[in-house]
């Protein structure tokens, strides 16, 4: 088993195996270590903005992708109680992709997992990280296979985090729903066959306590996905006594918008309801750690914008542009202090592009959640729907924080130079 790598990926969702496969394209020897087995279904909006689209070629699932998800999003629309206003999705200026697409996350990140191993890198999976020391320039990692529980310590100069913020919720257990606070966020989501939801039309849903959304993505399925406050949850189960958290938290989004019950009027729920939570929006990028942080676990958006992917995507993208760009000729030389000013340097651009996306989630998160400024955001919107067009382009629905042609040519020479003899 080979154990030296020049980068260790911890999580091969959207954000690692996008720099799993940035990086072995560009001629580095690349771990990624996933605990999970794909395809696996996990709670997503599974929306993907227009300006994502070109990265997506650049990775060489460009193709695959167009021809798996669903129709073209071309329309937003606020729905709250029996209110529901409409308004035009801005067009992304790229001539080939001007409009959003969904695909389930099952879909997708197979795609993305099995192209990184198309590229070389070395998939491990499903393996769990143990430990991860905290040695800049060559970081040691202690991983343990499932369910055989054979152990490996693997060692590379860098070290990237990509895996998930959020743990398993088990919505079924009386006490952990005590001990937790009644302000935190938890995320659901079902699909549903036979639902009757327009064909490029992306709802946001607005109710008490919450807010959600739906979408049409591949094969016609469905997707309804919200979060919602635990004390809400809560006065809804006692409510609803014997019931699960799912069954009371879609009778309760066919009640409160009525846009939910007329597309779900017939439809068929396929599988179980998923759970999983808290959510932690913010930033989580730390100046003083030895790693690197890519995807949710670096930060994350209220995901009532939708961001969640593009934010993972591009994150992993602004990441392998600076490591390819200063990775030194001599492994060797992969110092603490080279560490330091390219995680510096990552830092800075992560935060011009993301934390205004995150600021604008939270504060239209907040309002969503409160009957009366809901209320008030519906009169506004109702008067003004182009403001909904506009805060879809201030959310980045139409520009993209890392530019594919950049990765690209620096990975031409990156290769140019390893045949060359010029790269370890």
């Amino acid at each position: 088993m080979k154990t030296d790598f020049d980068a260790l990926i911890v999580g091969a969702g959207p954000a690692g195996s996008t720099a799993a496969i940035l990086l072995a394209q560009a001629g580095w020897s690349v771990a990624l270590l996933e605990k999970q087995i794909f395809p696996r279904r996990k709670v997503c909006g599974e929306c993907l903005a227009a300006s994502n689209l070109p990265l997506l070629d650049a990775l060489g699932i460009g193709s695959e992708f167009m021809a798996r998800a669903g129709p073209e999003l071309r329309h937003i629309a606020v729905m709250r109680g029996a209110g529901s206003i409409v308004a035009d999705l801005p067009a992304a200026p790229h001539p080939k992709y001007p409009w959003g697409r969904a695909l389930g996350r099952e879909v997708l990140d197979t795609m993305l997992l099995e192209r990184a191993r198309a590229v070389g890198a070395e998939v491990l999976q499903p393996w769990v990280v143990q430990k991860i020391n905290d040695a800049a320039g060559l970081h040691q990692c202690t991983v343990k296979e499932s369910p055989s529980n054979s152990l490996a310590i693997l060692q590379a100069p860098v070290v990237i985090l990509a895996h998930g913020s959020w743990e398993p919720l088990p919505t079924d257990r009386a006490e952990q729903r005590l001990a937790r606070s009644g302000s935190e966020l938890l995320a659901f989501k079902a699909n549903f066959n036979g639902a009757s939801l327009t064909p490029g039309l992306l709802p946001v849903l607005l109710f008490k306590g919450g807010y959600g959304g739906m979408v049409l993505a591949d094969d016609g399925l469905t997707t309804l996905a919200c979060s919602i406050r635990a004390d809400r949850l809560d006065a809804l189960r006692r409510a609803a006594p014997g019931k699960r958290a799912g069954e009371v938290i879609e009778a309760m989004l066919k009640r409160e918008c009525h846009g939910v019950g007329d597309a779900l009027q017939g439809a068929v729920r396929q599988g179980a309801w998923m759970a999983s939570g808290p959510l932690a929006p913010g930033v989580r990028l730390q100046s003083k750690e030895t790693v690197f942080r890519i995807g949710n676990v670096a930060g994350e958006a209220h995901p009532i914008i939708g961001e969640g992917m593009s934010m993972a995507l591009q994150s992993a993208w602004l990441l392998c542009e600076k490591l390819v760009q200063a990775r030194p000729l001599n492994p060797a030389t992969v110092s603490a202090s080279w560490q330091r000013a390219v995680r510096k340097d990552y830092a800075a651009q992560w935060r011009r592009a993301f934390v205004p996306r995150i600021r604008l989630a939270s504060a239209f998160a907040h309002l969503a959640m409160r009957p009366f400024s809901s209320a008030a955001l519906m009169m506004l919107l109702n008067r003004w729907p182009s403001l909904m067009t506009q805060s879809a382009t201030w959310a980045g629905k139409v520009n993209c924080a890392a530019d594919a042609t950049n990765v690209a040519e620096l990975t031409r020479s990156a290769q140019i130079n390893a045949s060359l003899g010029l790269l370890p």
